[in-house]
């Protein structure tokens, strides 16, 4: 395994740059090798080469001594394939800002909350409004940079506009240039709010459909295929945090390509409600994280990446950081229909930066047993299969999602107040602490016929989030019609029901959204609590809002009941069963969550010839416990395609050049400098010789190997070279 299937194709043809002396390689690319990458604003050291597929190259910009065709190089001179990214929210931007590039000032143009200030991301870097200036200063100052430099594939990250902000001038102009009135202050009534989030969705919509449209057409220009994506903090996020971004509506944009889902432990964190607890739930809130994107995509073919990131922002120790990295780890590996994995942000942090040890104010760099423990995992994220296998449990069972969750965030008006997102996830955690896999469905979507694909029960609300247009409610009562069950939830008393819009303008005269829903399927407009039939579907109304649900303690059970009743007996899913785990087997490897405030205390108990990829040891073990509140990560020897093929199954390296005869394997390994490798490596018997040599072909210090008879594999050790180790093993 770890196998890199072909080595960047080699240096081209060579591009001169317009003003500049520097001379970069164009790269051929093998797209089937983009399945792995990391972002990094450095050049290649020895001490940060993760050896994934794709290095990021972050920032158009110079660095001292350096410029940015060089740092480009340095990444291709090594192998790998690189992409561009950057902010189109925020960014290293001064000579805009400053006028350097036209002349004119441009710090009018940040965001700016009701108190007159800025909203920065750093020095002299404020959160931006896209005008249409900036929009063309990113055209010709980066983008065409980037294409320049051979690259062809850009990424924008976070289109992130805040919901304090839009009182700046630059943002007035544009409300006038929308809506043809006058700006009115966010805060002074609901609709305002509305209108005023509405707007920042769209000016970042735009921003990205010009600067990627631009991008594949300059880039065509030149012969290239330049492909566009958008890495970006989940629906579920950007909601709970009170950001307002595009979303779901970009991935039925033909000049976007894909996505970057940004999960990890920061957001994941993020504390909710179940139960009337108020706490952090990493695993539960990353499984809705990266599901919400995952179903983004699914129905549009868009390409997507898993994010993960070993550390966070925040300063904390080396402890925390391993504990919810394993669990956002699991998360995302209980979808198996994406297998394209950013393994890691900023590797020059990780690896360099330092953080306190467990229990001390101590600090440190990673200490080795995490840097290889996380690099064990990483590289098996360069092997990860595609399955067809589903995650355990009653499946069928999804929550609507809207990008106007962001749209009612802030501020609060007339006392409505939906604490922590508990309107979404009053929907969703009863059953996902239930063991329910529940998926979540995107109202912009509904037009696709992909996005219906196995939901055999619809939860929704309009409590904390409202339809865009009326042609989403024809696509769910035609659903419904065909025999879909739709249970809604909802007092329709938050005070977004009546804001200017489509049901109650343009000859519509409907109080509350819902009520052009309820009409559509034959239904009073203002339908009572109950059950009602639509063609072969049914309805249940239940007139709570869904934050009911988890704010209070036990207050979940009439929902669930309702819910299993109609699994059960309306949509005949089957027996809608209750557990306190998830289990996945995704080719050779298991992946196990254990829930806490569940059902039971029960653990989930692994049975077989393992591996433990979350022990830095790698150790072979029959049987793995994993109680309430862990995850595991096991690679199951007798899932194993071909137990004769010597191959190695799991190392805290990426292997290449593996040659194997009758009698003995052999293969270099890469990973970087000042960290530890482990390998388990599968044999048809036991070594008579295992030599492990340097670059150089001198014999490694230190290295070790030791037989495991009963799971015929050797375990290797020695210290990591990015210049390669040698392995040859005769037996």
């Amino acid at each position: 395994m770890y196998i890199d299937k072909g080595i960047l194709m080699g240096a081209i043809l060579t591009i001169a740059f317009a003003g500049s002396s520097t001379m970069v390689s164009a790269q051929k690319i093998d797209y089937r090798r983009e399945k792995t990458t990391f972002q990094t604003s450095g050049q290649w050291k020895p001490v940060t080469d993760v050896r994934s597929d794709v290095a990021i190259v972050y920032g158009a910009g110079d660095r001292k001594n350096l410029t940015f065709e060089q740092r480009v190089q340095s990444w291709r001179d090594k192998g790998y394939i690189t992409h561009f990214m950057t902010g189109i929210a925020w960014g290293e931007y001064q000579d805009y800002f400053t006028g350097k590039w036209d002349g004119k000032m441009h710090l009018d143009e940040g965001q700016v909350q009701q108190n007159g200030d800025t909203i920065w991301h750093g020095h002299m870097v404020p959160y931006i409004v896209p005008t249409d200036n900036y929009i063309k200063y990113m055209k010709e100052k980066h983008i065409k940079r980037v294409i320049d430099a051979g690259i062809d594939a850009i990424y924008l990250e976070e289109p992130e506009f805040w919901a304090r902000a839009g009182y700046s001038e630059a943002f007035k102009k544009e409300w006038k240039k929308e809506y043809g009135f006058d700006w009115r202050p966010q805060h002074e009534s609901p609709e305002n709010t509305y209108l005023s989030n509405k707007l920042k969705y769209k000016l970042y919509y735009k921003a990205l459909k010009e600067v990627f449209t631009f991008a594949k057409e300059y880039g065509k220009s030149k012969g290239m295929n330049v492909r566009c994506y958008v890495p970006t903090h989940s629906l579920v996020n950007y909601s709970q945090w009170q950001i307002v971004s595009p979303e779901a509506s970009l991935a039925s944009l033909p000049c976007v390509d894909g996505y970057i889902a940004q999960v990890w432990t920061g957001t994941s964190r993020e504390p909710n409600f179940y139960n009337g607890i108020k706490k952090e739930r990493v695993f539960e809130n990353a499984f809705l994280e990266y599901g919400s994107m995952e179903s983004m995509t699914a129905p549009t073919g868009r390409k997507m990446f898993f994010l993960t990131d070993p550390i966070e922002d925040w300063p904390r120790d080396w402890g925390d950081y391993k504990k919810n990295y394993q669990a956002t780890f699991t998360a995302q590996l209980l979808y198996p229909n994406l297998a394209n994995y950013e393994v890691m942000p900023w590797p020059d942090r990780i690896y360099e930066g330092l953080y306190r040890k467990p229990n001390s104010e101590e600090k440190e760099r990673i200490p080795r047993y995490y840097s290889t423990q996380m690099q064990v995992m990483v590289n098996s994220l360069n092997e990860m299969p595609l399955s067809d296998n589903k995650v355990s449990g009653s499946a069928g069972i999804s929550v609507l999602m809207s990008n106007s969750l962001m749209f009612q965030r802030f501020p609060t008006h007339k006392g409505y107040e939906d604490p922590q997102l508990s309107n979404f996830y009053g929907q969703a955690l009863p059953f996902l602490k239930r063991g329910v896999p529940v998926k979540t469905l995107h109202i912009e979507n509904v037009s696709y016929p992909k996005t219906w694909k196995d939901t055999k029960i619809l939860i929704m609300s309009y409590s904390n989030m409202k339809p865009l247009s009326p042609e989403s409610h024809k696509y769910i009562a035609d659903w419904v019609k065909a025999g879909g069950v739709l249970v809604y939830c909802g007092r329709d008393s938050d005070p977004f029901q009546t804001v200017q819009e489509w049901w109650n303008t343009g000859g519509n005269t409907f109080c509350k959204p819902s009520e052009h829903l309820f009409k559509l399927m034959n239904m009073e407009p203002s339908a009572n609590e109950g059950e009602y039939t639509f063609g072969k579907g049914t309805v249940y109304v239940i007139r709570k809002d869904p934050k009911e649900f988890v704010m209070q303690s036990g207050n979940d059970s009439q929902l669930v009941s309702i819910v299993k009743q109609l699994y059960e007996q309306k949509a005949k899913a089957g027996i809608l069963a209750f557990k306190n785990n998830f289990y996945l087997g995704r080719g050779a490897y298991d992946l196990v969550s254990v829930m806490d405030e569940s059902v039971s205390k029960e653990p989930y108990i692994l049975k077989g010839r393992l591996i433990d990829l979350f022990d830095p040891q790698l150790p072979v073990v029959h049987e793995k416990v994993v109680n309430p509140g862990e995850q595991a990560y096991m690679l199951n020897i007798d899932r194993l395609k071909n137990l004769n093929k010597p191959q190695v199954l799991a190392a805290a390296s990426r292997v290449y050049n593996e040659k194997v005869t009758k009698t003995s394997y052999s293969f270099i390994t890469k990973s970087p400098l000042n960290t530890s490798n482990v390998m388990r490596i599968l044999l048809p018997s036991k070594p008579a010789t295992c030599t492990i040599t340097d670059a150089a072909g001198n014999k490694v210090a230190d290295a070790s190997w030791n037989w495991d008879n009963e799971s015929k594999t050797c375990k290797v050790t020695f210290e990591n070279n990015p210049d390669g180790v040698k392995v040859q093993i005769k037996w």
